[in-house]
């Protein structure tokens, strides 16, 4: 069994979460990463995705836009916009949820359902 790699549109580390944590709220419309807006709120994890996350079968990796680069940059390329959803198999990346569906969900549950219904890809 694979797993999957969420990948954020946004940087790692204290500084860069605050800074996204003022953007969530001044500026949400043009917050650009509907993937970290949707599984967070301004300042925690949204309870029912750290529950699904928790209680999942499928192993979950997560990473911030410079730690995926770093770890995986001779795989990704300019293969995949951000944010995504990717499944690793065999040390390959394939694409799960792509950012254009990423950014059209609204709802946590939406994601979650979205990635139960591909889960079999994994």
């Amino acid at each position: 069994m694979g797993k999957l790699i969420f990948v954020y549109n946004a940087d790692s580390g204290k500084k860069n979460a605050l800074m996204d944590s003022i953007h969530k709220m001044i500026s949400p419309q043009i917050y650009n990463c509907k993937l970290c807006d949707i599984t967070y709120g301004v300042f925690t994890e949204n309870k029912a995705w750290k529950k699904f996350r928790k209680s999942s079968e499928i192993p979950m990796e997560f990473h911030h836009r410079d730690e995926f680069l770093k770890q995986f940059a001779s795989k990704f390329g300019a293969k995949f916009t951000l944010p995504v959803i990717l499944v690793e198999n065999n040390n390959e990346l394939e694409l799960l949820i792509s950012t254009e569906e990423i950014n059209q969900l609204k709802t946590i549950d939406a994601l979650i359902m979205l990635v139960n219904e591909r889960k079999h890809l994994v």
